[in-house]
């Protein structure tokens, strides 16, 4: 973890170039060392942020004041921190009627302000408890109890995110059962500066606010690349056998390999892609997940399973290039500290912990690193693995056919096309947050966003579903139409699942658009492309499907006519929903 020195060194660095976010921060509490730091990470993390920093405990009056500089800033991100002592405090010092009605007065303000910054990403930080010992243990059953209403609080603040799309939560009460109440506050440090965070924690903290920023923004880890031996279990399986690794519920050290298992696993069915990476024969690598009773993780879990005696760089790229995912987007753990180096030195952008030489620490030393912050999750994100698994069946069946033609063809592909509908605004607003290759615009939406979208006659939405002989892809496709004017159509976004490139989904899709324009009465769509540091991938796309360039113009923009347009040859079979 960076200390708050070393963030604020960030601060010096050319960041020019760097996309711009406008992040305001509002709490009851000093926020001055906590701006710094979110600023920092922002900056390690790519990013140029403009801060505003509200006056000091001002939330209410720059919430609900629409002539206040929070209503002007126009906030693409508004973090909240209000402390659990001034909230003690306004406990303390209300009538002891009002003490049943303080969970459900905070969660109306922020339900509100919620509702005023409709635009805005809220993210909200929870309450850590105090137990101000005024019952003890009496407390959890005593609803006018402080210790009670913070908990009630927390628990209406999960509740209510999952009905207001904008809303976010800083677990800032996980924090403190990690780490401990009495190394996260100091008392003096508190009655002199009004700070509810030690110094050396503020970094610790503004970094879980930064995750969920980065996450909203795309940057997001999809992909866990495991090695085997002392990594998934004890011991070495082509030495020790199946019998002989250490595995399983029982006291020892199997048992924390079991647990960490157990993790990875509930990791896969969270929507994370697991592969292995191993230098060991295959037949061998693959008997524990063949025949170990204890084996939490099991081959249908494992999206690319490569074990053979090349280095691990040369595998982790084999498997990029299976997955066609950014290296910045995947994890490679191994209990080498030499193999861990030679990953880092050769693929930085893979994150690498540090795993302790102790596997029982493993969990834990994971879990403060909070690798896998994400802002959305569907039903979707099931299925996950095994459409990488069919991905890779693809390329395996696609080697067999001389002609890409032929082997489109065999594919037998289907794909459902529809405007947006309710059942999927959550994958939609999903892919608009982690689609960062294929993305002409990228732009990200919330649910809130795609919502009002779909509702709205300005625009035309169209997504596709891809499914063929090895199984569904899901929804793979996202476009939204704006009406420019009564004769063009503007591409505000075109976004797809790089698992499904080229197979004559560009083409597909656009033989839809032109469709629908028609149907619409409009003449000719534009499309831009606006360059970022991952979508160089369709920087030509326009071009090569017959769109004209449009000159004197200060972005990439392109054009085609729906006139005497001629279908582009794809081979996938259009399945009607409603449009």
């Amino acid at each position: 973890m960076k200390s708050l020195k070393e963030l604020k060194k960030n601060l010096k660095k050319d960041t020019s170039n760097f996309p711009h976010l406008k992040v305001a921060i509002l709490g009851d509490v000093a926020t001055q060392f906590l701006t710094t730091a979110i600023q920092g990470w922002l900056v390690e993390n790519g990013f140029r942020a403009e801060i505003f920093e509200a006056p000091f405990n001002q939330v209410e009056n720059q919430c609900l004041n629409p002539m206040s500089e929070l209503h002007s800033f126009s906030a693409q991100f508004i973090i909240f921190i209000q402390s659990t002592h001034k909230l003690n405090e306004k406990y303390s010092l209300s009538d002891i009627t009002s003490y049943n009605h303080l969970a459900n007065e905070r969660i109306a303000f922020i339900s509100k302000v919620c509702q005023i910054f409709k635009k805005s990403t809220i993210i909200c930080c929870n309450y850590p408890e105090i137990d101000d010992s005024v019952f003890g243990s009496y407390s959890n059953k005593v609803s006018s109890s402080f210790l009670y209403q913070t908990r009630k609080l927390n628990l209406a603040l999960m509740d209510l995110s999952q009905s207001v799309d904008n809303l976010m939560i800083c677990d800032l009460s996980s924090i403190q059962n990690k780490y401990g109440r009495d190394l996260i506050f100091d008392p003096s440090i508190y009655a002199s500066t009004e700070m509810n965070v030690s110094v050396d924690f503020v970094p610790v903290i503004a970094k879980s606010m930064v995750d969920i920023i980065l996450s909203i923004k795309g940057k997001e880890k999809k992909c866990v690349i495991l090695d085997l031996d002392n990594t998934l279990w004890g011991g070495v399986i082509g030495d020790d056998g199946v019998s002989g690794i250490e595995l399983g519920h029982g006291l020892g050290i199997g048992k924390m390999f079991t647990e960490f298992q157990e993790w990875l696993l509930k990791l896969k069915n969270r929507g994370i892609i697991l592969c292995v990476c191993s230098k060991n024969s295959e037949e061998v690598a693959k008997q524990p997940f063949l025949n170990h009773p204890d084996m939490v993780l099991r081959l249908k879990d494992i999206a690319v399973f490569i074990a053979n005696w090349e280095s691990k760089v040369t595998n982790i790229r084999t498997i990029q290039k299976i997955l066609n995912i950014g290296f910045d987007s995947m994890i490679f753990l191994d209990d080498n500290p030499c193999e861990r180096g030679v990953v880092k030195e050769n693929i930085p952008e893979v994150v690498v912990p540090d795993l302790p030489k102790d596997p029982s620490q493993y969990l834990e030393y994971l879990y403060s690193l909070n690798l896998f912050e994400t802002s959305s999750y569907s039903v979707t994100d099931l299925n996950r693995t095994k459409q990488y698994k069919e991905k890779a069946e693809r390329e395996i069946f696609q080697s067999s056919f001389d002609n890409e033609d032929d082997f489109l063809k065999s594919l037998n592909m289907k794909s459902v096309v529809s405007s947006f509908d309710d059942f999927n605004i959550p994958r939609i607003a999903q892919l608009t947050q982690r689609s960062n290759q294929f993305n002409l615009r990228t732009i990200r939406y919330t649910e809130a966003d795609i919502n009002r979208i779909s509702s709205s006659q300005f625009y035309i939405t169209r997504y596709f579903t891809l499914s063929d002989r090895f199984g569904d892809n899901g929804l793979i496709c996202v476009v939204i139409l704006k009406k420019q004017d009564e004769q063009s159509l503007f591409i505000e976004t075109w976004l797809m699942s790089c698992r499904v490139l080229n197979r004559g989904m560009e083409s597909f899709v656009l033989n839809n658009l032109i469709k629908v324009a028609k149907d619409n009465g409009f003449k000719k769509i534009i499309g831009e492309y606006l360059p970022t540091q991952k979508n160089a991938l369709v920087k030509g796309l326009y071009s090569k499907l017959g769109f004209e360039k449009i000159p004197n113009c200060t972005t990439d923009l392109y054009q085609i006519s729906t006139d005497n347009y001629t279908d582009r040859n794809c081979f996938i079979e259009r399945i009607d929903n409603n449009g």
